[in-house]
């Protein structure tokens, strides 16, 4: 008897501390959270009538939308463009991505003292400035149009897949790498034929990935200047055509509803190459 009782005390000595500090953190962010409100003046009695006000606001301004607006050529092009310019930023940003990815992995970087930071460093940077704010700059610096926002996304979508594809590089098995560097194979040849296959499938997902966030990117970021669809949206926004720019918001959303079944199309066919 005396031997299982032991036991139990010591688990309930060791478990009190630790439901205790549990509880504590719960209590703390529940405060933060009330403070937050509270400091930030926040009305919570206008959030709960959101919904019905805009509802009302839609019916009385937004509709319906002026769909024979946005079948004209002028704006089908502009669409065409949008199109064009999410792929050229996909694209070029995948093909910087993929050094980067790997000369920032910890486990396959050449020098893990001089290109390991560098690399991760410019992944992070491209990350951690937004889409719009590089848009902004490159509009500032090149002008308006096209390039402004192909750039931008391809800034954009080499930080978001760069990181990915590191992360995919530094988890993979490395018994087949090992044994090829012991049978004399060089670092390209380590990577192309120890690496890639373990990250193939991996790295397909990711640019498919990163082509549906380009894409949605890319409906908007001529909002800034940089050409496409938010080029329309800004104009008619300003001019305060409201049933024009619902008309505009009803066909990015066709266009991301085609994009997202195309890329989970795609999905599924790579999820069948494992």
């Amino acid at each position: 008897m005396d031997r299982t009782a032991t036991p139990a005390r010591t688990w309930s000595r060791f478990k009190f501390p630790d439901s205790l500090i549990r509880y504590g953190v719960w209590l703390s962010v529940l405060v933060f959270l009330a403070y937050t409100v509270e400091y930030l003046e926040i009305p919570l009695d206008r959030l709960l009538g959101m919904l019905g006000r805009m509802g009302s606001t839609i019916a009385n301004r937004y509709y319906p939308p002026d769909i024979d607006y946005i079948m004209d050529a002028d704006y089908l092009e502009y669409v065409l463009e949008t199109v064009q310019m999410a792929y050229l930023g996909a694209l070029f940003g995948l093909l910087a991505s993929v050094p980067l990815g790997w000369f920032g992995s910890y486990n396959m970087t050449p020098s893990r003292r001089y290109v390991y930071p560098i690399a991760r460093l410019i992944v992070m940077g491209c990350r951690a400035v937004h889409e719009m704010i590089w848009a902004i700059l490159f509009v500032t610096i090149i002008g308006f149009g096209m390039l402004p926002g192909v750039l931008a996304l391809m800034f954009f979508c080499t930080g978001f897949a760069g990181k990915l594809i590191a992360e995919e590089i530094e988890a993979i098995d490395m018994g087949p790498v090992e044994a090829m560097r012991a049978s004399g194979a060089n670092l390209f040849q380590t990577m192309i034929f120890g690496v890639f296959p373990q990250v193939r499938v991996a790295i397909t997902g990711i640019a498919i990935y990163t082509w549906d966030v380009s894409f949605r990117a890319a409906t908007v970021v001529g909002f800034f200047g940089a050409g496409g669809m938010g080029w329309y949206l800004k104009r008619n926004i300003l001019q305060i055509e409201t049933e024009r720019v619902a008309a505009i918001l009803l066909s990015i959303l066709a266009l991301v509803l085609i994009s997202e079944a195309l890329s989970a199309w795609a999905r599924a066919r790579v999820m069948k190459m494992k």
